[in-house]
């Protein structure tokens, strides 16, 4: 049996019967990331001697007949954008090389209570500034389906070690696409939660208004298991929400005939012909499942919102950085030195504009939901380019970085929750990805569908 191809759901049911021991498991998984993680870079920092004694401490609560749920004894990778105490955290910048947080995140906190083993902290693109994941203190991560593509970002790490079984999950920060770019780019599952369900208190900022935490695994399932341990309100957190503790699997199994899918054409233009072949097939599936499609015209606004999305994400971003920009340049990677620079220049009055359209865009999309039940669109235009690589080789001329950012921005600016789900393979062997975005708070709707989708998807 190779447990590290096993789900966290099937995991959780052989640990809880003693079939499996933590110790062991543990051990498996970091066995794994010697032998595989110098070829992909998805790890900066390895929590060794804490997993081990967790894992003991864990094993020892089975053996007593204590079981804390699903998570209980499952390693799982945390960005290294995420505080987690005792254990080193660098935001990929060498300006923290050496820091060592006092006190974990509350996703982390939240993540333990339920079980969790934190087995150790993955690469990010220098602080989680960027999409494509190849620029951090020790490099670029790799792509395991093509070692000179990248991983996507800014949560590469995350994506590569859940994809290569270097992990079971892991949690990804998302601030313009950085959890779902590298799911798709990875062929995992990603989920940008509503903005304010999960706390970001501990969580290195990027951009305050635009700033979330999410799961990601290589399921539907185990998607919705990690992110009902990481939900919660946080009176640290001021964008934190109150809501009702739900069940996220509770619609998981349940047809989806009669409901609405929403497609529009602005999500396929400029298009790589493969992904679009891929969205196609996808919307095939979703009719043969008895949904019913329904086509919207959203170019105007979205073409909007993603110049709205970039303007806030510079202003805060300098907001955040400014220090660092100016006592530290020689330590920032030049792109991003060069890019934070260029993110001063971005005038107060731009910024007002951004955010006082905010609810107009909101309501927009909102008035679109009524129609729908989800939003159908590509995770991302273009296949996983070259590391290194800013240019889009195709029909068309366009920056990676705004390719990369342009159908998954718009949800980090409205705070919808979107979902990147597999959707095929290119012809070289790279994953296609698709996003579903839902209603404010309807992550449960979501899973219904991508489970749907991916239940059919396996039988062909």
């Amino acid at each position: 049996m190779d447990v590290l191809a096993l789900s966290i759901q099937t995991l959780a049911d052989r640990i809880r019967a003693r079939a499996i021991s933590i110790p062991e498991l543990v051990g498996e998984v970091l066995r794994e990331i010697r032998n595989r993680d110098p070829e992909l870079n998805a790890y900066v920092t390895i929590c060794e001697d804490g997993v081990q004694h967790q894992a003991k401490r864990l094993q020892a609560e089975i053996d007593r007949g204590r079981w804390r749920g699903p998570l209980h004894g499952i390693p799982i990778a945390v960005k290294d954008m995420v505080y987690t105490r005792g254990c080193r955290t660098t935001m990929g910048s060498k300006v923290y090389a050496h820091f060592v947080p006092d006190d974990d995140a509350t996703v982390i906190r939240k993540l333990k209570r339920a079980g969790a083993v934190i087995i150790g902290k993955t690469n990010t693109h220098e602080f989680a500034f960027g999409p494509t994941g190849d620029r951090s203190l020790i490099g670029p991560t790799r792509n395991p389906f093509d070692k000179r593509k990248i991983s996507g970002g800014s949560s590469g790490g995350s994506g590569v070690a859940v994809a290569a079984r270097l992990a079971f999950a892991a949690v990804g920060t998302d601030t313009g696409g950085s959890i779902r770019i590298p799911a798709s780019a990875n062929g995992i599952v990603g989920l940008k939660p509503t903005f304010g369900l999960v706390s970001r208190s501990g969580v290195f900022p990027l951009s305050h208004s635009l700033d979330h935490v999410g799961p990601m695994t290589r399921d539907v399932i185990d998607n919705a298991l990690l992110l009902q341990a990481m939900v919660g309100f946080d009176p640290k957190d001021p964008h934190s929400v109150r809501k009702r503790r739900e069940d996220y699997l509770r619609w998981i199994g349940r047809s989806i005939r009669g409901r609405t899918v929403g497609v529009s054409a602005y999500f396929s233009e400029r298009v790589e012909a493969e992904v679009l072949r891929a969205l196609e097939k996808a919307i095939d599936v979703f009719e043969a499942l008895g949904a019913k499609i329904e086509r919207l015209d959203l170019r105007p606004e979205f073409e909007a919102i993603v110049n709205a999305q970039q303007v806030i994400l510079q202003a805060e971003a300098y907001a955040v950085h400014e220090t660092t920009v100016r006592e530290h340049p020689d330590l920032l990677d030049p792109e991003v030195y060069e890019r934070l620079v260029k993110s001063k220049e971005v005038s107060g009055y731009k910024y007002v504009q951004a955010v006082q359209k905010r609810k107009e865009y909101i309501h927009l999309l909102n008035k679109a939901f009524e129609k729908i039940d989800v939003l159908l669109t590509p995770t991302l235009p273009i296949l996983p380019p070259e590391i290194g690589q800013r240019e889009v080789n195709a029909q068309w001329k366009e920056p990676v970085r705004e390719a990369l950012l342009r159908f998954t921005s718009p949800f980090n600016y409205t705070g919808h929750p979107s979902l990147s789900i597999p959707c095929g393979w290119s012809k070289s062997g790279l994953p296609i990805g698709c996003q579903l975005v839902g209603q404010f708070y309807h992550e449960a709707l979501l899973y219904q569908f991508a489970y749907a989708f991916e239940k059919a998807r396996e039988k062909g």
